[in-house]
C-alpha cells in the first residue's frame, strides 16, 4: 500500500474501517484480492498478492490478523538487493506471537525503508513500527493516516483522507454507503499546490505527480493498481467484515471488483469465505 486511512473504534457500529490504495509499477505481475498460502502449512492469507517476489502489501486471517505495508520514500537507505517487504506482511499473520516477540525476529531487518500497521483482533492490540523503529508503537482508538512518511505525517493526501473517513463515518448509516463515500475518497485526483507538496528527494516534478490520493505518472508506467475497503461492523456476537477490492486499468479505469465476508470475524481457520467478483458499480 502507498496510502491507508485507519479508523479504530471511531463509530459505534463500525468499530474497524481500513481505507487504501497500492501503488505500483503497472507492469509488475498480481494477483488479485483471494485466499492463498505463503507456505504449504502456513495459515491460509486473504488479501492480494505480489506474483513478482511472492509477498503482499495488505492481508488478513480467519483468526483475526492483519497487516498492511507500505514503502518509506527514503531513496539514500534504498538498496537494490533488499529482500522483498512484501515478505513481512504474512510472517506477521503467520505467527502467534506478540507484536514485540515478532519485531525482534530478524524477519524484519535488512529491508528497504517501510512502515508496518498490523493487528490481533483476539488480543485487541493494534500497532505500527518502521524499519528504524527499535519497538512497535501501540495504536488505541483513534483515526490514523500513513503513507510513505511516519505514521500521521500530514502530507496533503493522508490529511484529505483523513478528513474524509471521518466526514463519512459522521455522516453513514450503512456499509453500502460507507463504501461509496471511501472509494470516492480514495478516487481523489486533485493536484496539490507546489507549497504544500512534500520534499522527499525525488524532484518537484514527482512529487507533483505523487501527491494525489490516485496516482498516474504522466508515461502510464505507475499509478493506483487498486483500492482496498476493510469494514468490520458490530453485532450482538461479535464481528462481521468485509473487504473488497477495485483493481484498475493503465487508464486509471476501475475495470474489476472483488470481495469476501468474514461472519464471525475472528473465526476458526477452516471459515474461509468464499471471494466472489462484483460489478464495479456495486459499491
Amino acid at each position: 500500500m502507498c496510502l491507508i486511512a485507519l479508523a479504530l473504534e471511531q463509530h459505534p457500529r463500525f468499530a474497524l474501517v481500513v481505507a487504501a490504495n497500492r501503488d505500483e509499477f503497472l507492469h509488475r505481475p498480481a494477483a488479485a484480492l483471494d485466499w492463498w498460502q505463503a507456505a504449504p502449512q502456513a495459515q491460509p492469507v486473504l488479501g492480494g498478492r505480489d506474483l513478482q517476489a511472492g509477498g503482499t502489501w495488505m492481508g488478513l486471517t480467519a483468526s483475526g490478523r492483519l497487516a498492511m505495508l507500505t514503502n518509506v520514500r527514503d531513496l539514500p537507505r534504498h538498496h537494490g538487493a533488499a529482500p522483498s517487504r512484501g515478505a513481512i506482511v504474512p510472517a506477521w499473520l503467520a505467527t502467534d506471537r506478540s507484536a514485540a516477540e515478532f519485531w525482534r525476529d530478524a524477519v524484519v531487518h535488512g529491508h528497504n525503508p517501510f512502515n508496518l500497521l498490523a493487528g490481533d483482533l483476539q488480543s485487541g492490540h493494534w500497532w505500527w513500527a518502521d524499519d528504524q523503529a527499535s519497538a512497535p508503537q501501540p495504536l488505541g482508538p483513534g483515526l490514523y493516516g500513513l503513507s510513505n512518511a511516519a505514521l500521521d505525517t500530514p502530507w496533503p493526501k493522508v490529511q484529505r483522507l483523513k478528513s474524509a473517513v471521518a466526514e463519512a463515518l459522521d455522516g453513514t448509516a450503512t456499509c453500502a454507503s460507507l463504501e461509496a463515500a471511501l472509494f470516492a475518497a480514495l478516487a481523489d485526483r486533485r493536484a496539490v499546490p507546489d507549497d504544500a507538496l512534500p520534499d522527499t528527494g525525488v524532484g518537484r516534478d514527482r512529487e507533483r505527480w505523487l501527491a494525489p490520493a490516485f496516482i498516474r505518472t504522466p508515461d502510464a508506467r505507475y499509478g493506483t493498481r487498486c483500492t482496498t475497503l476493510l469494514i468490520a461492523e458490530r453485532h450482538s456476537k461479535g464481528l462481521s467484515a468485509r473487504i473488497v477490492e477495485r483493481q484498475f486499468d493503465a487508464d486509471g479505469r476501475a475495470v474489476s471488483q472483488r470481495s469476501a465476508r468474514l461472519a464471525p470475524w475472528p473465526s476458526a481457520l477452516r471459515d474461509m469465505s468464499p471471494v466472489a467478483a462484483e460489478p464495479v458499480s456495486a459499491a
